[in-house]
């Protein structure tokens, strides 16, 4: 199972391995308080992309699909994260205030359509 979680929100057993996939550590978070199990920069989106998206809810469909196109090249993480899923919860952890319109929903859904 796969669920996404914001990093602020207290770690719980039921969250099984966290993965924080944010290119930038998370304010005012420390490492310590985090409870993460592994750091996907790799996986995040890219600066450039980030910046153009800037949670404009309307950007959110071609948010997805250039985030997409981004990550297609990374198929041993996502098959990793799918994996880890099928044995075991996953929680994909973010930072941002946006709980439906992130990367990391945005994630869950390309890794769960993911063959």
């Amino acid at each position: 199972m796969i669920k996404v979680k914001r990093i602020y929100d207290p770690p719980s057993p039921d969250d099984g391995k966290r993965i924080l996939i944010d290119r930038l550590w998370p304010r005012g978070m420390k490492k310590e308080e985090a409870h993460i199990e592994e750091w996907l920069k790799e996986i995040s989106p890219s600066n450039e992309l980030r910046k153009w998206y800037s949670h404009d809810s309307a950007k959110w469909p071609e948010f997805k699909k250039r985030y997409r196109a981004e990550i297609s090249k990374q198929t041993e993480l996502l098959k990793g994260i799918k994996n880890e899923g099928k044995k075991g919860t996953v929680t994909l952890l973010f930072s941002s205030k946006e709980l439906e319109l992130n990367n990391a929903v945005a994630l869950k859904e390309i890794v769960e359509r993911s063959k």
